[in-house]
């Protein structure tokens, strides 16, 4: 059965709908997956431009995800009057915030409730989506604390590219006394088992950032590497994992070094996210690793300065929907093999006389 893949619409205020709309263009995407777009098709695609060397793109809009047909393009409603959602671009309000949240919870509940395989979030506004039922500063924390996860990680995967995080959206004067070793520890932990249960890679060999420059300069610019990440980095080497660091952020990513590891863990948003994207803008993906569900999600925000001029490129929205489509698939391959495989006989417990 093909991948149901659920697509939250984002901020209809931004670029959303413009980049999911010209992906499902491409009519043989309908050979990878089953898409389900949360939101009224007629509100969100009626408005763009209709090549007429191409079959219009229709949706099925049914009320629920029980409902979709395998291998059409879906839509399931899930506001409540379609004439107070308005997509007005580039101009953010108070009701394209609600229709986003709208969007991703109904699409989050369905995932929970297995209607669905696997989710792809368009770009939201972190402020314009705040609601008193809904206080989470991106999606990460929300899909995090939604389905029950300890801990995620944020993994911007490329083709053979994949830089990861530590700390996610929270102040940088904030993230040397977030950096424990307990946190780094389960980041790293999450990070090993995803590269080998997502990505099928039985060895992986992941570099660890610095946090200060040139990586502390053995104490002279900060402590947080010799206190911090050396003590976790020995612990996951002592185990047989092939961890290494702390590296200097410029010259690890400025010499290619990047080019030599599975993925680089980087110690805050910023470390992390502006090398990858400055490497790979336009096909990055963040992938949310540590979930029970696969989510995926294009590396751009809203671009509301670009909204409604139908310039914007969908081939991050693409690549994230192809990813999801990979992860969905291999879980379930490892999911039929794994009771194929023979395991330790059940111990014979007895009876206590």
């Amino acid at each position: 059965m093909l991948p149901r893949i659920g697509i939250s619409v984002g901020d209809l205020a931004g670029i959303g709908p413009e980049v999911i709309y010209k992906t499902f263009l491409d009519p043989r995407l309908l050979k990878f997956c089953t898409p389900v777009v949360y939101g009224t098709a007629a509100v969100l695609f009626d408005d763009f431009p209709a090549d007429p060397d191409l079959e219009p793109l229709r949706f099925r809009q049914v009320r629920e995800a029980a409902d979709i047909a395998p291998g059409k393009h879906n839509a399931v409603s899930c506001w409540e009057g379609d004439d107070d959602v308005q997509l007005t671009p580039g101009q953010p309000s108070a009701a394209s915030g609600a229709a986003a949240r709208q969007s991703l919870l109904a699409a989050a509940r369905d995932l929970k409730a297995g209607l669905l395989d696997g989710l792809v979030t368009a770009p939201i506004s972190k402020e314009n989506t705040q609601a008193d039922d809904f206080r989470f500063p991106g999606h990460t924390e929300f899909l995090t604390s939604f389905f029950g996860a300890k801990e995620s990680l944020m993994l911007l995967v490329a083709d053979e590219l994949r830089v990861a995080t530590v700390t996610g959206h929270i102040p940088l004067k904030d993230v040397p006394a977030r950096l424990t070793k307990e946190l780094l520890l389960a980041k790293l932990r999450i990070l090993l088992a995803s590269l080998k249960n997502d990505f099928g890679i039985e060895k992986p060999k992941i570099a660890v950032l610095g946090l200060n420059p040139h990586a502390g300069e053995n104490g002279l610019l900060g402590t947080e590497e010799a206190a911090v990440v050396s003590p976790v980095l020995q612990q996951l080497q002592q185990s047989g994992h092939l961890t290494y660091g702390p590296y200097p952020a410029d010259g690890y990513f400025g010499t290619g070094q990047y080019q030599q590891f599975d993925a680089t863990l980087s110690l805050y948003h910023d470390q992390g996210l502006i090398p990858f994207k400055t490497l790979a803008f336009e096909r990055g993906v963040n992938y949310t690793a540590g979930l029970p569900v696969v989510r995926t999600s294009p590396d751009h925000g809203t671009a509301y300065g670009i909204a409604g001029q139908f310039k914007a490129d969908e081939t991050s929205f693409r690549e994230a929907l192809y990813l999801a489509c990979e992860l969905v698939r291999y879980r379930q391959a490892e999911a039929e093999i794994k009771p194929l495989i023979p395991g330790p006989a059940p111990r014979d417990r007895g009876r206590r006389e």
